[in-house]
């Protein structure tokens, strides 16, 4: 791959990678605001008066989940947003003048988007996991007769804005998720990057040593035909 298309890859890669981070960052935020601070993630609760009708009821939240859980996975989308923007524009300056980076910053590049991949992956994993919870808990595992979608439309009486949860935890769920992948491919062209680097350097070092085998050799050269023309 030339070094100009690779850039560009690169660049279509960071550049997706802040988008899909800059959609998660905003809906969580909102939720959070929306929520009073508290955390819906894992959160427990049931339904009283089960047998009355679902506008009649009313859910009880026996404990809202860890704040860590959300803050973990806003912090893991702002750090996302942050490294793409920065990433994006080096790769950009890099692309219009040509240049290439060293074996050590591609090697660090590869390092910073593993972990980028790593953090991302866990933050996926804990949105997706304690959103279902929620939902398992606010529909008491799909017995009510609505979806934990439509739920979001019937004020729950907690005193606090829940008309938009479901909507923002599916755009941040997809940011995120997707945000894992583009990381992913991210990381995979650093580690071409870094291979690409490696054999280069590998190459050069054969060739600087070859040189020395042939200048190490010509003297030897020189002495032998000396010697024999000084025997004739």
């Amino acid at each position: 791959m030339a070094l100009s298309n690779f850039l560009f890859a690169q660049c279509i890669c960071y550049f997706l990678a802040f988008l899909f981070s800059f959609i998660v960052v905003v809906p969580l935020s909102e939720n959070g605001n929306d929520f009073h601070g508290r955390c819906l993630l894992f959160t427990e609760g049931m339904w009283l008066n089960a047998n009355l009708t679902v506008e009649r009821q009313r859910f009880t939240v026996q404990e809202w989940g860890p704040e860590a859980a959300c803050r973990f996975s806003i912090f893991t989308g702002l750090l996302s947003l942050l490294l793409a923007t920065v990433q994006a524009w080096r790769t950009l300056f890099f692309l219009c003048k040509g240049h290439e980076d060293s074996f050590f910053y591609a090697f660090l590049n590869l390092l910073i988007s593993a972990f980028v991949v790593f953090i991302t992956f866990i933050a996926s994993t804990i949105v997706s996991v304690g959103f279902n919870m929620w939902c398992d808990a606010i529909t008491e595992k799909g017995s009510m007769p609505n979806s934990c979608e439509e739920l979001q439309d019937i004020d729950l009486e907690l005193n606090l804005e829940n008309s938009a949860f479901y909507d923002q935890f599916a755009v941040a769920q997809f940011g995120l998720w997707a945000a894992w992948l583009t990381w992913l491919a991210i990381t995979i062209l650093a580690f071409l990057k870094v291979y690409h680097n490696y054999r280069q350097e590998d190459l050069l070092d054969s060739l600087i040593h070859e040189k020395e085998l042939l200048l190490g050799r010509s003297p030897s050269r020189s002495s032998l035909q000396d010697d024999k023309s000084g025997m004739i």
